[in-house]
């Protein structure tokens, strides 16, 4: 492991714009540290325990967090460092962007005092989030709950299995949604892997995103404390708040970010295999050669521009907070759909290209890892939810998927 270089912690720095910086130099470090043997440690396939450690050295965990006084980040700086490590080691920006989004769920589901305490916590204790929150259903459809509490004196019991795509051994708190036998209510809690009744199963052979360490974690009779209760999920679309509709697409557009560093990441590794003479066809004044680097680098910079864009539109919804307008969400989750249609179009098509570029150990990954990160969600039903809120000004959550 290369040691990396740590910034000082943000109550440190003097302001905003400092603390910034120092995250994005971080980051650029953490991701050449992960470049560095991406290839072999995807080949191995482990849980990254390694990886988590090399995170946490860098003060990363703490430093993705909610904006407040004198520590998180902000969304736009936020997605900026998941797409940076994303572009070295994909499978990290993965364990990075749902951390970073489940880190949010205070402000999404808790009242703002139970947030800001959390929040503070975490930075202080340095916690690394994941879980898996569900859909509000649409209207008309039920499904059986996976996850159920029952009340007791003190809380709840939590009884069931839910799977997790990223951090299932390695996370300090997990995010889940449970239905309560008693009122039929959804509540959003958190729980600590290592509390008693606690059985995570990490998923063995992926195809792709090998290290982020996937897996189902399984719940029996875990005892709750009603600290642990962020609140309730809504039951359906047209009961969630404006604020809290943003948690979904939120996590969708975070995980676009990681695409666009898959797609980055292939690009430049390819290109620098060009140019070192080990692809196909040296690069000399080869005509069809810059042709196809030429498409590949501009839908590369076409996704991104998309992405970009709904980066600046959510980075503004949240900063809003509660006073959002109730319009705002189906607007938001809009162009979060149009960005995951446009980056996941332009990644599949870019990973697979290269390998006809370039022969070179390793190098599908790229290709692997785009196929795992945008397998669950159907273009075809992603560009519906897109036209029908073109054309009917939809205020229902676009391309959401219950499940």
């Amino acid at each position: 492991m290369t040691p990396t270089r740590t910034t000082p912690s943000p109550s440190g720095l003097r302001s905003a714009d400092e603390r910034r910086r120092a995250l994005l130099r971080t980051a650029r470090d953490v991701a050449d540290d992960l470049a560095a043997d991406a290839i072999v440690r995807d080949q191995a396939g482990r849980p990254p325990t390694d990886e988590t450690a090399r995170l946490r050295e860098a003060g990363l965990p703490a430093a993705l967090t909610p904006p407040g006084p004198g520590r998180g980040a902000d969304w736009r700086t936020g997605c900026a460092v998941i797409r940076e490590i994303a572009t070295a080691d994909s499978s990290v920006g993965e364990l990075l962007a749902r951390h970073y989004v489940h880190a949010w769920g205070g402000r999404f589901y808790a009242s703002h005092e139970q947030a800001t305490a959390l929040e503070e916590e975490s930075v202080r204790e340095r916690w690394l989030w994941t879980g898996a929150v569900r859909t509000p259903a649409p209207h008309g459809h039920t499904e059986g709950p996976d996850l159920t509490l029952r009340p007791r004196a003190t809380g709840y019991l939590l009884n069931g299995r839910r799977s997790l795509d990223t951090a299932v051994a390695e996370a300090d708190q997990i995010v889940v949604d449970a239905v309560c036998a008693a009122t039929g209510d959804a509540l959003v809690v958190r729980i600590p892997p290592g509390a008693q009744g606690v059985t995570v199963v990490p998923a063995r052979d992926r195809l792709g995103q090998r290290v982020a360490g996937a897996g189902e974690v399984v719940l029996d009779r875990v005892t709750l404390t009603p600290v642990q209760v962020l609140g309730r999920r809504p039951q359906d679309e047209e009961s969630t708040a404006p604020f809290t509709a943003l948690a979904e697409p939120a996590l969708r557009l975070a995980l676009c970010h990681v695409g666009l560093g898959i797609a980055e990441g292939a690009l430049t590794e390819a290109r620098d295999l060009s140019r070192g003479g080990r692809a196909h066809r040296l690069p000399g004044e080869d005509p069809d050669l810059f042709l196809t680097y030429g498409e590949l680098a501009s839908a590369a910079q076409t996704a991104t521009a998309v992405v970009d864009r709904a980066t600046e539109v959510m980075a503004q919804a949240l900063t809003t907070g509660a006073q959002l307008d109730a319009e705002v969400p189906a607007g938001v989750a809009a162009l979060v759909a149009t960005a995951e249609a446009v980056m996941s179009k332009a990644t599949l098509h870019i990973t697979a290209r290269v390998l006809e570029l370039a022969d070179a150990p390793g190098l599908d990954r790229f290709w692997r890892n785009a196929r795992v990160l945008t397998a669950h969600r159907p273009a075809a039903h992603r560009l519906r939810s897109i036209g029908e809120h073109y054309l009917n000004g939809s205020h229902r959550t676009v391309a959401a998927t219950f499940h």
